[in-house]
């Protein structure tokens, strides 16, 4: 959209030696995808403004603005407000010769979240085999999936956090209940672009101490840029309009915003 110097007004408007100012304000379309800044592709919106001399000498000058799709969690499916629970039994080693079974339970408080939240992470891994388990880890991780004429053409895949416990012997059994922090990320999908794709997952990983293959579990969640309301978000309800969600208390929300990634020049961990 041109503010000044419109073609149809008489071409580029003269402005006299002094200091000009123009105030304005421009409403953003409904449906843009918030601010993205990716490896392979970006979403960027920016004003820019030129000044050309009498000696034809032009100056540029750009300011970028960031937007945010706002993706409220009480708007969403009820079911990503509850626990979110996987399972799996696997077989280690030749039944025959001492092998066994390992079976494992992992479960999530609910299935959608907001940066600066906790995600709970609920495990009951019994090793019922011969071969001691090496580690757990627990790992919150996001896919980025770029299109071109409905195909992917780059992907990159990166773990956020990650918690790790230790070795699980032969017949015994360990219980995870530790929390997994989410920190300042775009929202799931990038409402209104259909060229970059983001996709978050909890990873929970078994691995075994020999050459047996890693088990791995995949509890897909969504994030998202309003929280979930509870009971509790009632108090001083007289000074929050109903759009503004009020923030939880006991949570630690991000003062950053979820756009500036550091970790862009890093290398990605293998799909």
């Amino acid at each position: 959209m041109r503010l000044l110097g419109d073609v149809d007004q008489g071409g580029p408007a003269i402005l006299s030696p002094r200091i000009h100012s123009f105030p304005f304000k421009l409403g953003l379309p409904l449906g843009l995808p918030s601010t993205f800044l990716g490896r392979y592709g970006w979403i960027q919106f920016y004003c820019k403004a030129a000044l050309r001399e009498n000696n034809g000498i032009i100056h540029k000058n750009h300011q970028v603005f960031i937007v945010m799709n706002p993706i409220d969690l009480n708007l969403e499916k009820p079911i990503l407000a509850q626990p979110f629970t996987c399972e799996v039994e696997h077989k280690l080693g030749v039944v025959c010769v001492g092998g066994g079974q390992i079976k494992c339970r992992v479960s999530l408080d609910r299935g959608g979240y907001v940066p600066g939240e906790n995600i709970l992470v609920t495990a009951f891994i019994s090793n019922y085999s011969n071969v001691s388990i090496k580690r757990t880890k627990a790992s919150l991780t996001e896919t980025i999936e770029y299109l071109a004429r409905g195909k992917v053409v780059q992907t990159e895949k990166r773990e956020l956090a990650v918690l790790v416990r230790g070795k699980i012997r032969p017949g015994a059994k360990d219980e995870w209940h530790n929390e997994l922090y989410v920190p300042p990320l775009p929202p799931t999908n990038l409402h209104g672009c259909h060229l970059i794709k983001i996709s978050y997952d909890v990873f929970f990983v078994i691995e075994p101490k020999s050459m047996e293959k890693e088990i791995k579990l995949q509890l897909p969640i969504v994030l998202a840029t309003y929280p979930f309301r509870h009971s509790g978000d009632a108090v001083n309800a007289n000074t929050w309009p109903e759009s503004v969600l009020k923030p939880d208390t006991h949570t630690h929300y991000p003062s950053t915003l979820p756009i500036f990634r550091p970790w862009l020049h890093e290398k990605p961990i293998e799909a």
